[in-house]
């Protein structure tokens, strides 16, 4: 069994309803028509591309993190 990754997932609403769900560490886009349904998009394509990175014998891209900075108004 493959060793477990975590990456960052940045959820934002789409224009047109729906969210968007970015995963900036494998640089994928997905979106679902609610947040629970983009969360399991998310996943799924971060599933997804991981097997086929392995499958090619590509690396696992690493986790850079993020932060949350505050700036005033």
């Amino acid at each position: 069994m493959a060793s477990p990754h975590a990456f960052t997932v940045i959820y934002e609403p789409a224009e047109d309803g729906g969210f968007y769900a970015h995963i900036p560490a494998l640089d994928v886009t997905t979106e679902g028509e609610t947040l629970a349904e983009a969360k399991e998009m998310a996943r799924d394509a971060i599933e997804n591309v991981l097997a086929c990175r392995r499958q090619l014998n590509l690396p696992i891209p690493e986790e850079s993190g993020c932060e949350t900075i505050e700036v005033g108004a």
